[in-house]
């Protein structure tokens, strides 16, 4: 395994634990947001999903360049 290799599978195994970690928390984090309003609720999951996919594009951005 190459140094390039490590460290792209360093980077996903951050990026998966990481959103995992949050998904794991979600439905515990959406309960709470819709006792303040089920907007908020919508907006946790938009921010959410939002994130991953930016997250996901600057990670191809930056593999791109390479």
């Amino acid at each position: 395994m190459t140094s390039s290799d490590r460290n792209a599978a360093i980077a996903a195994a951050v990026i998966l634990l990481g959103f995992g970690l949050f998904a794991f928390f979600l439905p515990g984090i959406m309960r709470a947001a819709v006792d303040i309003s089920p907007l908020a609720a919508v907006a946790v999951v938009v921010i959410f999903l939002g994130a991953l996919f930016v997250v996901l594009w600057l990670r191809s951005l930056s593999q791109r360049r390479r």
